[in-house]
């Protein structure tokens, strides 16, 4: 196979072992990879794009009180702006990325929101229950949880996967989710929303993300039977199963010649900036989607459909 590659027009040509072009897809960054999990937003080239100018708040989110998990950065902080520019006030867990945390928060508060930031591990229960307690002291009450943190590693095998890794992969993905949500459940009301965040690559199963893959279709099985136990008390589950998004994950995981063709097996041949899912978030915490639960959003550019 062979690259014409032209990262200032993003253009990127994709040529079979016959010489014949397939597409020609659109790219989003350069060759880069970063050395630990889940990434660091502020050293990412180029800068993701987490907030559309354009996006006017209406208000279908007044006074409510979210907990996004990872919303220091990726998804989770356009989620959060979103939210904020729809009247919420946000409280961000995250692991240890302080100086995307402490961004996110000034940006929300340079937009008149309120934000509380809480560093710790998700996979502990104990922060799951530190977590609830200071969100209730903080705002006295929890209307939405959108449990969006995540780790993702890159493996060629099966038996490259250490215990370590597969250990760390399922804490962090299914344990926390599990965790908080339970610490949170007793606390939200009729008319709360859960969303919770799967991947494109449980509908396909990536060759190279099965420890991932696994946790992210255990999510879906989560979502759909929690949505049914908690129907009839008017607790709405869903998930998004968003597709390639250029976000810290992305150089966190994969090596770095993968970077420039990830989101080129989609229909629309691109990836996508956080802020183009923040309103899919936004639909899902809002009474515009008050007949929907245990559903998946497919956000991912046409890479896997139906």
């Amino acid at each position: 196979m062979n690259f014409d590659y032209c990262f200032g027009n993003q253009c990127y040509n994709y040529f079979d072992q016959t010489g014949l072009q397939v597409k020609e897809y659109q790219i989003m960054a350069p060759e880069q990879h970063q050395n630990k999990q889940p990434g660091m937003e502020y050293i990412m080239t180029p800068q993701p794009i987490f907030d559309n100018p354009n996006y006017k708040g209406s208000g279908k989110l007044k006074d409510k009180v979210a907990i996004i998990t990872g919303g220091d950065s990726g998804l989770g902080r356009a989620a959060a702006i979103a939210f904020i520019k729809e009247g919420a006030k946000v409280v961000i867990p995250y692991y240890d990325e302080h100086e995307d945390a402490r961004f996110t928060k000034n940006y929300i508060e340079s937009l008149g929101g309120e934000c509380l930031l809480l560093s710790g591990d998700i996979s502990n229960r104990n922060f799951s229950k530190y977590i609830v307690e200071e969100t209730l002291k903080r705002f006295g009450k929890i209307d939405v949880l959108v449990n969006n943190a995540g780790v993702q590693y890159q493996q060629d095998s099966l038996g490259a996967i250490s215990d370590e890794q597969f250990d760390r992969t399922m804490k962090v993905n299914i344990y926390g989710m599990f965790y908080l949500t339970r610490e949170a459940l007793p606390h939200l009301k009729a008319g709360s929303s859960i969303i919770n965040l799967t991947s494109v690559t449980t509908f396909y199963g990536d060759p190279q993300l099965m420890d991932y893959v696994t946790t992210k279709g255990a999510i879906v099985g989560f979502t759909r039977s929690l949505a049914r136990n908690l129907a009839l008390q008017n607790i709405r589950v869903n998930a998004i199963a968003p597709g390639f998004f250029w976000t810290p994950l992305q150089p966190a995981c994969w090596v770095k010649e993968k970077i420039p063709s990830l989101g080129a097996d989609a229909a629309m041949a691109r990836g996508a900036m956080p802020y183009e899912l923040a309103p899919t978030f936004v639909f899902l915490a809002s009474d515009d989607s008050s007949y929907m639960t245990g559903q998946v959003i497919h956000n991912n550019g046409g890479q896997v459909m139906g």
